[in-house]
């Protein structure tokens, strides 16, 4: 197993109190099909600012969006996931991009609509938005890429870091395993999809396995989620998981981490975890998730970011 070392990274060269301006260049839909949930990848320019060239992969830009809420305070900071790679979108160390879903829900009988979200979807080449950051220090590939294997799970909008990721290992030509596992609700909400499945084809080290929730169903009547892919696509998984040199990364919303802990512990897979000593005697499929909160933890081969 090589020594996993993390890059060092600049954070927070710009703050809330003193935040840069970068210009939207490009503003597009990046689901395959019309979906009910409106996903778009949006790119910055960056030119000028001391944000070019400093932004790596795995890290964060924050937007400052116009506008006081209702006790007349100015809206808070909203971070977005680079989605971009290191070297930035399209080889151009000015152009930093992020995906961004549109946040429509009702509640109580209120529709609500997300405040950044909305702001960033609107937006048109030209318009300039505030920003900070970068943030985040830990959800990064080691400084010595090439020497692990990477099993990568996301649902919703946390597909993002894995965008740039994947490109940034593959365009190096990198001849690591890489499987990213994928969680939609429908077809329709798939992100990234051509380029992906473009990848797939023209990289044999490269898996993509999509799994939707609300359409088929396994063959024991339970849904398809990105925990049941440990399962369910264990000839593609398994070798990939089983080598010492693995790394998996977590991103999306906050609670998916707790089916995937369950099943690597299912399959006898610990090493990815932090288990402790009463909880590991348990059945993994026993475990609660409030205790499995304080009792289990990623391993320093397994990294999460979920929210």
């Amino acid at each position: 197993m090589p020594e996993i070392v993390l890059p060092e990274v600049e954070l927070n060269i710009y703050s809330p109190k003193d935040p840069t301006e970068i210009t939207v260049v490009e503003n597009y839909v990046c689901t395959k099909e019309s979906s009910p949930n409106f996903v778009r990848h949006v790119t910055f320019d960056v030119s000028g600012t001391k944000l070019e060239g400093r932004v790596r992969i795995g890290q964060s830009i924050g937007i400052l969006p116009p506008g006081e809420n209702e006790k007349g305070r100015p809206y808070k900071l909203r971070l977005y996931s680079v989605s971009s790679p290191t070297k930035g979108e399209g080889g151009k160390s000015n152009l930093i991009s992020t995906t961004v879903k549109r946040t429509i829900e009702e509640l109580d009988g209120k529709l609500y609509t997300g405040i950044c979200s909305n702001y960033l979807a609107d937006l048109k080449p030209g318009d300039k938005v505030k920003a900070t950051g970068p943030s985040g220090k830990r959800f990064l590939l080691p400084e010595n890429p090439e020497k692990f294997n990477y099993v990568f799970f996301a649902t919703g909008t946390g597909i993002a870091p894995f965008r740039g990721m994947i490109m940034e290992m593959l365009e190096a030509g990198m001849e690591s395993q890489i499987a990213l596992v994928f969680g939609a609700a429908y077809r329709t909400d798939l992100i990234y999809p051509d380029y992906l499945m473009e990848a797939e084809k023209n990289n044999d080290n490269f898996h993509y396995i999509a799994k939707i929730s609300r359409e088929d169903r396994r063959p024991d009547g339970s849904k398809y989620y990105v925990q049941t892919a440990i399962e369910d696509e264990s000839e593609i998984l398994d070798p990939i998981l089983s080598q010492e040199n693995t790394l998996i990364y977590i991103c999306g919303i906050k609670g998916m981490e707790a089916g995937i802990y369950k099943t690597l512990a299912k399959k006898g897979l610990n090493e990815y975890l932090v288990i402790k000593d009463d909880y590991a005697e348990m059945d993994p499929a026993d475990w609660d998730w409030e205790d499995m909160k304080r009792n289990v933890k990623p391993s320093d081969r397994t990294f999460e970011e979920v929210y």
